[in-house]
């Protein structure tokens, strides 16, 4: 999916300017990186909104658009107010198409249904991680990873080292090799299996 976002310069800054700001229905934003100096941004609010709403936005290398001049550049921050559905401010940091970025990449389960722990063991799934960390370069970046579960039986698990990504994309594992999703046996089953052990 391509994003792009319009924006302005910004030169008033300050808490003063950026409530002005978000009167007039904007967003203020900055973007750094690269090798241009950060540059205070405006954008539309409404449009920023909608784009946050969307799994894939957060995910994906965007075009943004300052007084006519596009540049790629990932969405690094976006601060929200506490209760209303408003944004504050956004961060966005410039990419360049020959280095590798970090990107959280979210996780998307399929055929749990299918799994044997949940159809036959009538176990539940149990989503430990629902994002990972990648880095690869930004024209390989994904909108997300997809999880298949169809193998998995009760009390089995998939962890970070078995995810399927695509060529390019490596996949950053902080730590031990962290499990991402299990089926967990039914509880009653688990206490039958017991009581057969014990006899």
């Amino acid at each position: 999916m391509k994003f792009e976002l319009n924006a302005q310069k910004r030169t008033l800054q300050g808490s003063g300017a950026s409530r002005r700001l978000r009167r007039a229905n904007k967003v203020p934003a900055i973007v750094y990186g690269g090798n241009a100096a950060a540059q205070a941004l405006e954008l539309d609010h409404n449009q920023m909104l909608l784009n946050l709403r969307k799994e894939a936005f957060h995910a994906s290398v965007l075009t943004l658009i300052v007084d006519g001049v596009a540049e790629p550049v990932l969405l690094r921050d976006a601060q929200m107010h506490p209760y209303k559905p408003l944004v504050l401010h956004v961060d966005f940091q410039r990419v360049d198409a020959s280095k590798p970025v970090h990107q959280k990449v979210p996780l998307h389960f399929i055929n749990a249904d299918q799994a044997p722990g949940v159809k036959l063991a009538g176990g539940s799934v149990s989503h430990v991680l629902n994002e990972v960390e990648v880095t690869c370069l930004p024209a390989d970046l994904p909108e997300f990873i997809e999880v298949d579960l169809k193998a998995l039986n009760a009390g089995q698990s998939i962890h970070v080292s078995q995810l399927v990504v695509p060529a390019g994309v490596k996949v950053v594992v902080h730590g031990d090799d962290g499990v991402v999703v299990s089926i967990v046996a039914k509880k009653g089953a688990a206490a039958a299996e017991g009581e057969q052990a014990a006899a």
